[in-house]
């Protein structure tokens, strides 16, 4: 669990004085200890979130699942639309986690055993050649377009009134 912002403290004599490197190389060691305690403490807090949102996931499944059942038999109920906001809300939540996942530098900190090896290597690779060919596109697909306005300029400047 969350740990609310409170973290040990570990207190390490120093035989040198607050400015000799044991006294830096210490410094440091404690605020990567530090850093680390505060990444778990979000980590566990994402991880709740994570948990409650697929608990409510599976809940709107299963009444999902009742409603196809109860439309089939003819039973409809008015209770049973989903608003607009609601819809567009999950599409959000659903776009926000997908480009979390695809991110670059949530992956790239991931050791071989928990990014699955070389068929997640594959799959990663080919993920970000496909991003870099989406964005290229773009790149050509605006540059025909400057393309065209351009001729089309040079058209109507060359044409004799």
């Amino acid at each position: 669990m969350a740990c609310d912002g409170y973290y040990t403290v570990i207190i390490i004599p120093l035989q040198n004085s607050l400015y000799s490197p044991d006294a830096l190389h210490r410094f440091h060691w404690l605020k990567r200890r530090r850093d680390l305690e505060r990444q778990k403490d979000i980590l566990w807090a994402g991880l709740q979130v994570v948990e409650q949102t697929k608990l409510w996931y599976q809940n709107r499944l299963k009444l999902n699942l009742q409603r196809q059942v109860s439309f089939s038999t003819g039973d409809l109920d008015e209770e049973g639309r989903w608003s607009c906001t609601v819809r567009s809300c999950m599409q959000r939540v659903n776009g926000s986690l997908g480009s979390l996942m695809s991110d670059s530098c949530v992956w790239n900190n991931l050791t071989p055993e928990e990014s699955g090896g070389s068929d997640w290597d594959l799959r990663w690779s080919n993920a970000t050649l496909a991003k870099e060919v989406n964005r290229k596109n773009q790149q050509i697909s605006i540059l025909e377009l400057e393309k065209a306005q351009l001729l089309q300029q040079l058209l109507s400047y060359s044409t004799p009134y």
